[in-house]
């Protein structure tokens, strides 16, 4: 059975250097790692034509590269580094900065996936420090990117590969026991733990993010109300609330009101008398329309 509680530095690419900046976290165990959800995510699923990009998106391209890597040194501690690719609409220029193990990275006349920030002015387009894949692979484009909270120190690469590395141990060791009824994941059309542990944080689409979401909210929901309703059931079992004495009756205080009372507001009075001679504990809202003299109803909301 898998053990929720193995220690983050014993994961698969982790170690102990690591394991301090996910600490920083909050992540110390495997539990902690998965379920350190995204924050938001990218869709990097839909390339788009040069032609088609504009000023300040971030995009995926599909395209041949047409350069040779170039290095510009403009000081002491720093390169710019510019490929150029182009599609069947137009050119674009790719900037890296200070990254020189690019410089034989893309082969002249092959296909890659570019995936970053674009600027087009004036009509040139660059796209800055893209991430990449080849042509016919996806590790980085061609599906939804989760993006986490991160430290400085620590890279969104480092941190879904180390969550996948957990997501993998959990499988090969029989996976996370369910917490909720067959009955509840039927009735309300829930996936299991395990397929929407996966689905939150490396989605094939959206509405497999939705459905693992709808699972996730619904089981902290759910466990919230029931732990409510726990605090209400030990309250009103072991706490005695303030008994009021039976021979104290309101009548004489309605009858000198400068109005007559509805039938309504009658009942809710009777009804908070006789909770008031109770020993059960009683948390009262009087609820009702503004002028309306509150004579709407009235709900008890021990907890």
């Amino acid at each position: 059975m898998i053990d929720l509680n193995k220690q983050i530095q014993y994961i698969k690419g982790v170690g102990p250097n690591r394991a301090e900046l996910l600490n920083k976290l909050g992540i110390y165990t495997l539990e902690d790692l998965i379920t350190y959800y995204p924050r938001e995510y990218e869709d990097r699923g839909k390339p788009k034509k040069i032609a088609e990009l504009t000023d300040g998106e971030e995009a995926l391209i599909e395209v041949l590269v047409v350069s040779r890597m170039s290095e510009q040194k403009v000081r002491k501690n720093m390169a710019i580094y510019k490929l150029i690719v182009r599609d069947d609409t137009g050119s674009c220029v790719l900037t890296w900065f200070n990254q020189s193990y690019l410089k034989n990275k893309f082969i002249l006349g092959k296909k890659y996936k570019f995936y970053g920030r674009v600027s087009n002015k004036y009509g040139k387009i660059e796209m800055n420090s893209p991430v990449y894949d080849e042509e016919k692979t996806n590790k980085n484009t061609g599906k939804i990117i989760p993006i986490y909270p991160l430290t400085y120190k620590l890279s969104q690469n480092t941190i879904r590969q180390v969550i996948e590395n957990g997501l993998n141990a959990v499988k090969n060791e029989g996976g996370l026991e369910e917490t909720l009824p067959t009955y509840l994941l039927e009735e309300y059309n829930l996936y299991d733990i395990n397929k929407a542990t996966k689905e939150i944080h490396f989605p094939q689409d959206f509405t497999e993010f939705e459905k693992a979401r709808k699972r996730l909210v619904f089981e902290e929901l759910l466990s919230m109300q029931m732990a409510l309703l726990s605090l209400k059931n030990k309250y009103t079992k072991e706490e005695a609330g303030i008994q009021f004495s039976k021979e104290v009756k309101m009548l004489e205080v309605i009858n000198d009101l400068p109005f007559k009372l509805t039938k309504a507001q009658l009942k809710v009075l009777e009804e908070i008398d006789n909770d008031m001679e109770s020993i059960k504990p009683m948390n009262r809202l009087l609820q009702g329309d503004v002028g309306s003299r509150k004579n709407s109803s009235s709900y008890d909301i021990s907890i």
